[in-house]
């Protein structure tokens, strides 16, 4: 490994789930291949890696259920899959040699074992599936590094229940009312600094690992899609047929530290990728119509909406993951810019 890279220091079933998924945790499309391009004519080798964005988390059936991979929720209808599929449409063949994207996941499993919980084993570092012949890797990683799931527990008294959404705030002492003023400042702020700076360096190590590994490969890093619309007051209406609020107890005053943290996520993964010569896919701006508080319109399923995955017999609800709209946009605009990167 190059000396350059840097290192860097209930139910029981909802439980079981969303350790996974959580870790810790339309609009236009984009621009295609220009006038005239030719498509590659041979299949190119692919890797797909990435956390439960990438496995997509919460769609039915599961690839590998039988498996220890079972516990990735990896969706065999996932955004890569529906992309590769897309594209081979277009004369574009993906010769997908693993998509090692696990739920759970963060950056720097990219390089280390990640251990299922619960004993469930673990799962060997996603870059060993990366080939000398590889010439596409693409996937997200970065919002269970910066801890997600544990700002959305300190914002959410429902969600510290212990049958809800495993895992610790980043301050129980702390009010989930005062989730606003603790992000803001001290402590609060503090660790979200901390975090953001972490996941910076992990994603840049990451980058350069792709190249080390598969040295000829397109490096395409995926943002996330956007959870909290501007409009917050949005989010104050239940989606259709539904009777928890898109964000459940969180209150409307500190829906936008969640978007905030987002964002400024966005920005960082937009950075690196760009610091390393990768490419960036910015779902964040893409999917401002189709937030988790759209209503019919969502890409996004509520933290308490039940998702289409079923364990023991339990509907387990979708965590703020991408729904099946979701998944076909993720999968849209990740189809536009590989086929842009391969013609150019």
């Amino acid at each position: 490994m190059s000396s350059a890279m840097r290192k860097t220091t209930t139910p029981r079933t909802r439980q079981l789930a969303a350790a996974i998924a959580l870790g810790s945790c339309l609009a236009l499309a984009a621009p295609g291949s220009s006038a005239g391009a030719a498509a590659p004519a041979d299949p190119v080798p692919t890797v797909f890696f990435g956390d439960s964005y990438t496995s997509n988390f919460g769609i039915a059936p599961v690839n590998n259920q039988d498996s220890e991979r079972g516990w990735c929720f990896q969706a065999t209808e996932n955004y890569p899959a529906v992309a590769a599929r897309s594209l081979q449409g277009k004369g574009i063949t993906l010769d997908v040699q693993s998509d090692v994207s696990c739920g759970g996941a963060l950056v720097h499993h990219f390089w280390q074992k990640q251990e299922l919980p619960f004993g469930a084993g673990e799962l060997t570092e996603q870059q060993d599936a990366l080939k000398q012949d590889t010439q596409l890797v693409l996937g997200s990683l970065g919002g269970n590094t910066v801890g997600f799931a544990r700002i959305l527990k300190q914002c959410s008294t429902k969600l510290r229940e212990p049958s809800l959404l495993p895992g610790d705030p980043v301050n129980p002492d702390s009010p989930a009312a005062e989730c606003k003023t603790f992000f803001e400042s001290g402590d609060g702020k503090e660790w979200l600094d901390y975090k953001f700076e972490q996941a910076e360096d992990e994603l840049d190590q990451a980058l350069q690992r792709m190249s080390y590994f598969s040295p000829d490969a397109e490096r395409v890093l995926v943002g996330y899609p956007r959870l909290v619309p501007q409009d917050t007051t949005k989010c104050l209406t239940a989606a259709p047929g539904q009777s928890e609020l898109p964000f459940a107890d969180i209150s409307q005053d500190a829906l936008p530290v969640l978007d905030q943290a987002q964002k400024r996520l966005n920005d960082i993964m937009k950075k690196v990728a760009a610091d390393n010569g990768a490419d960036f896919v910015d779902l964040y701006t893409k999917t401002n119509s189709n937030t988790a508080c759209d209503g019919a319109d969502r890409g996004i399923g509520g933290v308490l909406e039940e998702s289409k995955l079923e364990l023991l017999g339990t509907q387990i609800p979708w965590y703020a993951h991408p729904n099946e709209k979701g998944r076909d946009l993720q999968a849209q605009h990740v189809a536009a810019t590989i086929e842009t990167v391969l013609n150019r």
